[in-house]
C-alpha cells in the first residue's frame, strides 16, 4: 500500500490535553503541539509538548514512542521538531531540543538526544547516525 492510498481519507484527529486520541496516543500540554498533514502516530505513544513539539507533514511515528520537550530527570527543555517525511521506529524516545531532519529514519528502540540530519539513518542508545545523504 503506498502513502497516497494509505492516507486517502486522512483527517486531523481530535486531540484533547491528556486524553487518549481514538488512535490511542496522548498529548500533554496540547497548546504547544503542532500536527502536520497526513501524519501517522502509533498507538500508545506519548507526547509532552510543554515547550513545543512540531510534527511536520507526512511524519510517521511507531507505537509506544515518547517525545519530550521537557525532562524532569535532567532539567533539559526545548522544542522538538520532526521534519517532513521523517520516520521514527517503535519504542523510541526523543528528548528535549531535538530536531529530526526531513526524510530521516530513526530505528526502533532508539534514544535520541541530539539532532539527526536530513536524509540520515540513525539508531541506538544513544542514537548515532550510521548513514547520511553524503554516503
Amino acid at each position: 500500500m503506498n502513502s497516497k492510498t494509505r492516507f486517502e481519507d486522512w483527517q486531523f484527529p481530535e486531540i484533547k490535553d491528556g486524553v487518549l486520541t481514538k488512535y490511542h496516543w496522548l498529548v500533554q500540554n496540547r497548546d504547544g503541539f503542532r500536527l502536520g498533514y497526513k501524519t501517522d502516530i502509533g498507538a500508545f505513544s506519548y507526547i509532552n509538548a510543554r515547550y513545543g513539539v512540531t510534527l511536520e507533514d507526512q511524519v510517521q511515528i511507531g507505537s509506544h514512542c515518547s517525545i519530550y520537550s521537557v525532562s524532569t530527570i535532567d532539567g533539559r527543555k526545548g522544542p522538538v521538531v520532526l521534519k517532513k517525511n521523517c520516520r521514527v521506529g517503535s519504542h523510541s524516545t526523543i528528548m528535549p531540543g531535538v530536531t529530526i531532519g526531513e526524510n530521516a529514519v530513526v530505528g526502533a528502540h532508539s534514544y535520541v538526544t541530539h539532532d539527526i540530519p536530513a536524509n540520515a539513518v540513525a539508531f541506538g542508545v544513544p542514537a548515532k547516525v550510521v548513514k547520511n545523504a553524503r554516503q
